[in-house]
């Protein structure tokens, strides 16, 4: 049975809109894109006829159109809660990159709006619906590892690299903080639930850095990069499971990527969670009067393994139709940030910063078995 697709119009026409436009269009019946607007005009008609469709003149004029159901949002942080407070008092559902907004309690009111007037509201990262997590998700769920006793991430990069070539990273919210650990913190709660403390520490050891860029007018000079670029922190879920987090953006130019969950049964060790796809590895125990059992990789029956930004879009669409909650809803996403939060209150403070928030575990995917997409329905 055909399902009309939601009419979405997209905000913002930066480096991530190309790949949200090719999924958006051409991957997803739920889906039909009219039209982008974006800060920038001949950006965004540039856009616009690279994937034939209509560029409008601001965001007024796009949430002026009738037609338009679902509003995705692609701009920077700092402009997220003016867009989403316009889009749902315009009466549009709304999906935005991550994060929400720069704070937690901004989020919770938009959330608070967005239930008043009816309407759906969700952010990325939706990496989390790709099939190495939604693998990792179902061994939990199979009890292949035991009962979950801890967990621990660590993630690395370059910001000496990154900071030239990627300036949005030193504007305000552009640390690793919200900017990259907000993958990892969103893959942990989706697997484990929501977290109910953490205590921290926080730096920001390198003001500046060297521009590297060739093609910048400040090339080989100084640039300010103020945004923290390490966290460790505790983290205790509401479930009493403890576990650390760390991330450091003054290391090496490739990402690297640490990510484990024990337990009493075994290990799992997943992939980076800022893509989609990757090995899953399961680390079985063992009698201790046997020889080790070797990690194998899991089965992997679910389908976006590549870059498939967009299926947040295309997940809160099919909820949207089917009047369910979303899986990469706001509820999720507000406490993700809420962590955020506490981990950089905690890094000034010192101590435990608690996290109020709650959340239920989002639905985890169904295999596919009619289509990539039917396991978003």
């Amino acid at each position: 049975m055909s399902v009309k697709p939601i009419c979405v119009g997209v905000v913002g026409s930066g480096i991530i809109s190309s790949i949200y436009l090719k999924n958006m269009s051409g991957r997803f019946e739920i889906l039909k894109v009219k039209g982008l607007c974006s800060a920038h005009p001949e950006n965004a008609r540039r856009r616009a006829d690279e994937f034939g469709i209509h560029a409008y003149a601001s965001l007024e004029d796009m949430l002026s159109d009738a037609e338009i159901d679902l509003v995705v949002n692609l701009t920077p942080a700092p402009a997220h809660e003016q867009v989403i407070r316009a889009a749902l008092e315009a009466g549009k559902h709304v999906y935005t990159e991550k994060t929400m907004t720069t704070g937690h309690e901004s989020a919770r009111a938009l959330c608070e709006l967005a239930a008043r007037r009816g309407l759906w509201l969700g952010s990325a990262p939706d990496t989390f619906l790709g099939a190495a997590l939604q693998t990792a998700r179902r061994a939990i769920d199979d009890g292949l590892i035991g009962e979950v006793t801890s967990f621990a991430f660590a993630a690395n990069r370059d910001n000496s690299f990154l900071t030239s070539f990627f300036r949005f990273l030193n504007l305000p919210f552009g640390g690793v903080a919200y900017d990259y650990s907000v993958y990892y913190l969103t893959a942990l709660c989706s697997l484990l639930g929501p977290v109910a403390r953490v205590a921290a520490a926080v730096r920001a050891p390198y003001p500046t850095h060297e521009d590297i860029d060739p093609n910048s007018p400040t090339y080989k000079k100084p640039i300010s990069t103020p945004n923290e670029s390490e966290i460790s922190a505790v983290l205790t879920l509401a479930s009493g499971v403890s576990g650390t987090a760390h991330v450091n953006a003054d290391s090496v130019i490739a990402d690297q990527s640490f990510f484990a969950i024990y337990g009493t049964g075994g290990i799992l060790y997943l992939p980076d969670p800022n893509g989609f796809g990757g090995e899953v590895r399961l680390q079985p125990n063992w009698a201790f009067d046997q020889p080790a059992a070797p990690a194998r990789a899991l089965e992997c029956p679910f389908g976006y393994a590549d870059n498939s930004r967009g299926v947040g879009p295309a997940e809160l669409a099919w909820s949207i139709r089917a009047g369910r909650p979303a899986r990469a809803g706001a509820d999720m996403a507000c406490h993700v940030l809420e962590v955020i939060d506490a981990i950089i209150q905690s890094g000034s403070t010192g101590g435990f910063v608690s996290v109020d928030s709650r959340f239920e575990r989002p639905a985890p995917l169904n295999a596919p078995a009619d289509g990539e997409e039917s396991s978003l329905k």
